[in-house]
């Protein structure tokens, strides 16, 4: 999967645009993302991310950083041997694109907007 482009609210990926927060594995985009709690992102809310159990996990948390990684979150992160990555969305796409480019096994969860 290639992201070809993101501003707020929008991100275009493999030539179809979304407007709502996704995940994007390696075989498939889980479109209409959204946390029990809206910008605390909880380890719940990362339950596919966990089973699927990804080398790289980056987290674009929004345009200005809003979205929250609970501590949590990140134990269990920790816990699985995913690595983490975090920083706003337009930083977390290009990261998401240079992984997948060099063929890591990588997830990308995006917040859209603020």
């Amino acid at each position: 999967m290639h992201i070809e482009n993101y501003s707020f609210g929008t991100i275009t990926v493999d030539g179809k645009v979304y407007e709502r927060d996704l995940i994007i594995f390696p075989d498939k985009i889980k479109s209409g993302w959204w946390r029990k709690e809206g910008h605390s992102l909880l380890t719940e809310d990362l339950d596919e991310v966990l089973r699927y159990k990804p080398e790289v996990l980056i987290v674009g948390r929004g345009a200005s950083n809003c979205m929250e990684i609970t501590s949590a979150t990140q134990r269990a992160l920790s816990e699985k041997n995913i690595k983490l990555f975090e920083s706003d969305t337009y930083k977390a796409v290009q990261l998401f694109n240079e992984l997948t480019r060099q063929g890591k096994n990588v997830v990308g969860a995006f917040h859209l907007t603020c």
